[in-house]
């Protein structure tokens, strides 16, 4: 399974979610093998590291962001990834513009894995202060999980 967050510029939601189910994923799934990445739908930062405060707030809570680089998507992204996840409805409307008609049914909202249904973006947090950047790790943690549950039960058993 292949999965890949996207957002505006790909340094601050999109590499936090990256992190955050690269770990989840190594620590409660392992047997899965997921394949993560991030990408933006913008070129605005390709090749610049995550936001400072997102690196800060990440590894207060034990994830590492500083080895990523943003890039944007890519064509070859809709066939190579199983699953394209979007922060914001904005995200996924440039996606669904951007897609091949035979890879929009790769195409959701990160947020619909979350518990909170009434909740379905991850806020950008890049005008926030620091309790902008917790409150997107809170969301995307709640998130990750869910699809960890998710890919665990359409599994099939060995």
């Amino acid at each position: 399974m292949k999965v890949l967050f996207v957002c505006l510029g790909n340094i601050c939601r999109s590499p936090t979610a990256e992190a955050v189910l690269r770990k989840l994923a190594a620590a409660e799934a392992p047997e899965l093998g997921i394949q993560v990445d991030s990408a933006g739908t913008s070129n605005y930062h390709s090749g610049a590291s995550p936001d400072a405060r997102s690196q800060a707030a990440a590894r207060r809570r034990g994830y590492e962001l500083s080895a990523l680089r943003a890039r944007q998507v890519r064509p070859a992204d809709f066939q190579d990834f199983d699953l394209i996840l979007a922060m914001d409805r904005r995200n996924l409307a440039d996606l669904e513009g951007l897609a091949p008609a035979a890879a929009r049914g790769k195409l959701k909202l990160f947020l619909e894995f979350g518990a909170d249904s009434s909740t379905l973006e991850v806020p950008d947090p890049y005008e926030d202060g620091a309790a902008g950047f917790e409150h997107v790790l809170d969301l995307i943690e709640g998130a990750a999980h869910g699809l960890l549950r998710q890919l665990k039960a359409s599994e099939p058993a060995a």
